[in-house]
């Protein structure tokens, strides 16, 4: 363990979905990048009992049932701490939006109490499923694909499979880089309720849903064709009907429509909701300047940014500052 009062540090990407969400949690793949954006949290030795320190918001191990208490411990007993630590954790990215946020939290807490404890590095892949106990607190029964874009960071084709420990995970190398324009539609979105909402759809209208899974699935096969040989154009088409799909499943919102059109109005080659959809955010494939799309967003009333992603993933950061 890290002597007297030494901080180590984990940091770990957000994430945007760029096809696939909802089908993925059916079997069919997704693709994800991991954005600019992120998480960082800082490890350092605690009295008596471990805290976790988000913001102004304090999770003290034992003292209660919370939510954050609760994923908080998960991630203690995940990494075998058997010391009590103070884990402080800042992030820039929203809560409810799609961008991977709880997945990044995590991710960066397994990190640093690792570095915490002097073990050696973990794979992104025992990394992302440590997260995930951390994940099953907050949303129930999350795809993976958020704690595996946080850990590995670049342009991923993922599919979840029924053995976690298995997951077909593929780097794809991008022919040309993206330049993404990130909107927030300023509504806050549950990732779990989302979720429960499309099983609950399919109990009722199982043929009407498992198609869309299908056509999202295909969609998302072509997508990968389309990065692998630099298609921009293609790739936008296919964002635009991942969201019409997305729309059938009643996943899209007022405000999320209102950005799609703007964004294509300013230019976008493609634009959806990215993540859980029922507010959130929404992803636009920018033809090279995004500015024009972040404009237009900012002129209604919605916060925006833009990342660019390139061919090669991130490197985490883990150890001292």
């Amino acid at each position: 363990m890290a002597g007297g009062n030494a901080e180590r540090i984990g940091s770990a990407a957000g994430k945007v979905i760029l096809l696939g969400e909802h089908a993925v949690v059916y079997g069919a793949p997704a693709i994800v990048v991991g954005i600019e954006r992120g998480a960082t949290a800082r490890a350092s030795a605690a009295d008596e009992v471990s805290r976790l320190v988000i913001g102004k918001e304090l999770a003290v191990v034992g003292s209660d049932g919370s939510d954050l208490a609760r994923a908080f411990l998960a991630l203690l007993d995940a990494c075998e701490v058997t010391a009590p630590v103070r884990i402080e954790v800042s992030t820039e990215l929203p809560a409810g939006a799609g961008l991977g946020c709880s997945a990044a939290l995590a991710v960066a807490i397994v990190r640093a109490l690792d570095a915490f404890q002097d073990r050696p590095a973990r794979t992104a892949t025992e990394v992302g499923r440590c997260a995930m106990a951390w994940e099953r607190v907050f949303h129930g029964n999350p795809s993976g694909v958020d704690a595996a874009a946080a850990a590995r960071g670049g342009c991923l084709f993922y599919q979840r499979t029924a053995d976690e420990s298995a997951q077909a995970i593929k780097v794809l190398r991008l022919a040309a880089p993206l330049t993404l324009a990130i909107g927030h539609s300023g509504v806050a979105s549950s990732t779990r309720a989302m979720v429960e909402h499309v099983a609950k759809l399919r109990e009722r209208r199982r043929e009407m849903v498992d198609r869309s899974v299908r056509a999202i699935d295909s969609l998302v096969q072509n997508a990968k064709l389309a990065l692998e040989a630099g298609d921009t154009v293609g790739l936008g088409r296919l964002m635009d009907l991942n969201q019409m799909l997305l729309s059938g499943l009643m996943l899209s919102t007022e405000e999320i429509e209102t950005m799609c059109r703007l964004a294509r109005e300013a230019g976008a080659l493609g634009v959806k909701l990215t993540g859980s959809g029922g507010g959130g955010c929404v992803v636009a494939l920018a033809p090279d300047d995004p500015a024009p799309i972040l404009e237009r967003w900012e002129k209604a009333g919605f916060r925006s940014f833009s990342t660019r992603v390139e061919g090669d993933a991130p490197r985490p950061t883990v150890g001292s500052p």
